[in-house]
């Protein structure tokens, strides 16, 4: 007979279960918010577990340990924000390191890294991580990390993750993937050799666009050791306000994803055989280059979809007439958000490298919700019609 302790629950028991246990003192199913900024101790050197709230704090407790789980890391740390997250990784580096980054990911990324990072000593170089041979190339002796975002931001270009995790392993080099795109109920990239896990907690993980914030999952004693350092150093942390909205998102994370997905087929396909659409970058379209293998890494292909309009007078003139949809920035809330990668999220890299990264002004990004998909369905139709 099959020893029942060794089944391991499915993902969306432990979305809901791990690390948010019944809280001991009022049997309360939520864990509570703890406020507090400081800790009774019973004498010196005697206490919980709790000193000060900068350093750990019960809330933050339960969400890291929950988001530990669901990526399948062994330590997870949120901080104020995903650059925030981002940043704190960077720490882990010196002056004369190399890191190499996939040349698509969110515009706010190569702005740290070009701008602020790079005044430290810490060099940068940018490649098409599409193909794991360039990531092999562009590899130095003074190489420490890989940083990768799979599908990019907003062209939807998969990277091989296990491709690329063989190739800097074989170099001793870290790889790391902002996973932010896919939540880890559709991807999980330490299943394919990634080292470190990257999410904006603000999008699919929080779902409510609601609250700010980032988290890292590591794979070793020294990303946790190093991450909870940062932590306890620079005070760049997730309030427990913030953590508790995360961990009330969470728990609706795989029912979201799958709804996300099946709506967000559905309008690729309709956006696919539209007359004035141009070009939709998918990968859950047939048609999309890579859609063999978004079918193995990943377990669904989401809500992320860009299209081309032709021209920023056509994608101004549909953006304007949009009425279900919700013009802004951002993606992963239950509402669709659709938006102008040209002004909005890649406005600081300049034209001339989103002229190269194939962002053109007549591009538009939407973040499909999980609205009913026809009412979706029926505003894009009204919507392109003004074109």
């Amino acid at each position: 007979m099959k020893d029942s302790n060794s089944h391991r629950p499915g993902f969306a028991t432990r979305a809901i279960h791990d690390g948010q246990h019944p809280d001991p003192l009022t049997g309360a199913v939520n864990v509570p918010i703890y406020l507090s900024s400081t800790y009774a101790q019973e004498e010196i050197g005697k206490h919980k577990g709790y000193e000060y709230s900068r350093v750990s704090n019960p809330t933050r407790d339960a969400l890291e340990t929950n988001l530990a789980s669901l990526e399948g890391g062994t330590s997870a740390h949120v901080f104020s924000s995903g650059m925030a997250a981002i940043m704190a990784m960077i720490t882990m580096l010196r002056s004369g390191d190399h890191v190499l980054c996939g040349e698509n990911v969110y515009g706010g990324t190569p702005r740290l890294f070009n701008q602020i990072v790079t005044r430290y000593g810490i060099e940068f170089s940018y490649v098409d991580t599409s193909d794991p041979e360039n990531v092999r190339r562009a590899i130095r002796p003074a190489t420490k990390l890989v940083h990768i975002e799979t599908p990019t931001n907003p062209i939807m270009t998969l990277s091989d993750i296990r491709a690329i995790a063989n190739v800097c392993h074989e170099h001793g080099v870290e790889l790391a993937v902002d996973n932010t795109f896919m939540s880890p109920y559709f991807q999980r990239p330490i299943e394919f050799g990634a080292d470190i896990v990257m999410h904006s907690t603000t999008k699919f993980l929080n779902g409510h666009s609601d609250g700010l914030g980032g988290v890292l999952i590591g794979t070793r004693p020294e990303h946790k050791e190093n991450f909870a350092f940062v932590q306890k150093c620079t005070g760049g942390i997730l309030s427990p306000f913030e953590c508790w909205l995360v961990l009330r998102g969470v728990k609706t994370l795989a029912v979201r994803m799958r709804q996300h997905d099946s709506s967000g087929r559905r309008i690729a396909e309709y956006l696919a055989g539209h007359s004035k659409v141009k070009k939709v970058y998918y990968p859950g379209l047939p048609l999309h280059p890579q859609y063999e293998l978004a079918k193995r890494q990943m377990c669904g292909f989401g809500a992320l979809i860009s299209f081309e309009t032709g021209s920023l007078e056509n994608a101004n003139a549909m953006l304007r007439h949009v009425k279900v949809c919700t013009l802004g920035e951002s993606l992963g809330g239950v509402e669709t958000l659709i938006s102008h990668p040209a002004t909005m999220t890649h406005a600081a890299i300049g034209a001339e490298a989103r002229a190269k990264l194939g962002i053109t002004d007549g591009l538009v990004r939407i973040s499909v919700g999980i609205e009913d998909v026809d009412d979706l369905l029926a505003d894009l139709d009204q919507a392109l019609a003004q074109i």
